[in-house]
């Protein structure tokens, strides 16, 4: 069983670190490839569509091809994928691999968490999702850092050729001690009309939430019309899922009580957690000026408690209502919010730290409850499906998040910028007096650093604006926890205890 933990653990690290190892990189990949800034971004986005398609087809593809079988192949298709990143000589051929990357990648979380569940007994089943949560914590935290230091001291393909080792074991690994495991497996029809508004409808929302604020928004007809062909897309789709006899994606899913809260709790709490994961970097180096290095280890603090703690969480959560200790998560996580909120442009580094160190706390209770309480009252033959419906919402709260965030924190700041501007006069004798001082006498250099002064204060009004929302948006959250039921024990297939017991 330890085995097949490790690889199970070791595939889901690759694939989460896999989100954001590239983002540090983009400058010298688009550099080496002959990009441009905007095509750069499409490694990005290229990867967060295909992953986004293929999250909510897990059900349908374990249900054709059994868990086991599924885990192995993604994981060795993302072998081939990341070999084919590094090897790409344009920037064409690297946003394809992207691609085909993350589509294998979908499946491969929602299935670790399935095989996870099913291979543990009853009461250890908490550590298996306890340690799942981490690697989900302290990847994205890893991505960037690793990332960088590849790039700076050997070269940008080896952040795509380290997969290469660790999949192969994780998928000869987990291959070889699951073997004759009994699945139930169907022959499911293929549902082209849920499947083609699904590509249509996710694709087209996910570019456009990554392209909107580059683009300004409804003012641009590409937006426009990516609004138009994802609302349209979706709108059938749900329809033609909730009312198909077999349908690519089981909505259906949401007839449990636990899951829907459960997951309605795990996409908010995420998309505010995502947001400081997002604001506090951009945030360091935009405003307090720190480089991409420092920012990375002013923000990797975050990720001690949750090391620290998973073990004990996973062990103990038991004994404890699942529901209480992802309010505790929640309340940690919104301190930590007003904390910044109270925040200034003369803030130093151990006081972000610090605050990042509390909220790993929060973090280190939140995802093992919530993954427990929507898993929890699914059917042993539901939780791949389940998982992955649950991821895919996830993933969609984060990009939602992402977009959303970024535009607010420029908007605030372009109002709070006319207002602390708005009795400023190029004429008023005060104002020249004062622009000059701090030009040394040279009222334009002066002008330049006033105008740098109040764009970086009003900023910082909007920083801690949105941090003060989110903060409101923590402790919201906690209602949707308390409409889930116990028992949260996550249910697992009759084949369960004769899977575990021979590894």
């Amino acid at each position: 069983m330890a085995l097949t933990t490790l690889g199970l653990a070791l595939a889901s690290f690759m694939q989460v670190l896999d989100l954001t190892i590239a983002n540090v990189s983009l400058p010298t990949i688009s550099g080496n490839l002959g990009g441009s800034a905007n095509q750069a971004t499409w490694v990005i986005t290229s990867f967060a569509v295909s992953n986004a398609i293929a999250l909510p087809l897990t059900g349908w593809l374990t249900r054709h091809f059994g868990e086991r079988k599924l885990f192995v192949w993604a994981t060795a298709l993302f072998v081939v994928a990341s070999l084919l990143c590094g090897l790409a000589n344009s920037m064409g051929l690297l946003v394809a691999a992207r691609a085909l990357q993350g589509f294998v990648a979908g499946p491969m979380y929602p299935i670790t968490q399935a095989l996870l569940i099913s291979i543990y007994p009853p009461h250890k089943r908490g550590q298996a999702i306890a340690l799942l949560a981490m690697v989900t914590v302290v990847a994205p935290i890893a991505g960037p850092i690793l990332g960088g230091w590849i790039t700076d001291n050997y070269s940008w393909e080896w952040i795509f050729f380290i997969n290469i080792p660790i999949g192969i074991f994780a998928s000869f690994v987990v291959g070889r001690q699951l073997k004759g495991r009994p699945e139930r497996l169907e022959k499911p029809k293929m549902d082209y009309v849920g499947l083609i508004t699904l590509v249509l409808g996710v694709g087209a929302l996910q570019i456009l939430l990554d392209l909107g604020n580059d683009e300004d928004w409804f003012h641009s007809t590409l937006i426009v019309w990516l609004a138009v062909i994802s609302t349209i897309s979706l709108a059938v789709f749900v329809i033609w899922e909730m009312t198909d006899k077999d349908p690519i994606v089981n909505l259906r899913l949401f007839r449990h009580r636990n899951f829907t809260a459960g997951t309605i709790a795990m996409v908010v709490a995420y998309a505010a957690f995502f947001s400081v994961g997002i604001l506090v970097p951009l945030w360091l180096q935009r405003n307090l000026g720190f480089t991409p290095i420092w920012a990375g280890f002013a923000t990797a603090p975050i990720g001690i408690l949750p090391v620290l703690l998973t073990p004990f969480v996973g062990k103990y959560a038991h004994k404890f209502d699942l529901r209480m200790l992802a309010s505790l998560a929640f309340i940690a996580m919104s301190l930590t919010s007003f904390a910044r909120a109270g925040f200034n442009l003369d803030v130093d580094f151990n006081h972000i730290a610090l605050v990042q160190l509390l909220q790993g706390f929060g973090v280190a209770l939140f995802f093992m409850p919530v993954l427990q309480i929507l898993l929890s009252d699914l059917q042993p033959h539901e939780i791949a499906a389940g998982s992955g419906l649950a991821t895919f919402m996830r993933t969609l709260g984060g990009s939602f998040a992402a977009s959303l965030t970024t535009y607010a924190w420029t908007e605030r700041g372009a109002v709070h910028h006319a207002h602390l501007t708005e009795k400023l006069s190029a004429y008023d004798p005060g104002t020249i007096e004062t622009a000059t001082r701090l030009g040394g006498g040279d009222l334009q250099r002066g002008a330049a650093i006033l105008e740098r002064m109040i764009s970086n204060q009003a900023a910082q009004i909007g920083f801690n604006e949105i941090f003060h929302l989110l903060g409101l948006v923590f402790l919201g959250v906690i209602a949707f926890v308390w409409i889930a039921k116990p028992p949260f024990q996550a249910k697992a297939g009759p084949s369960a205890e004769a899977a575990a017991g021979g590894h």
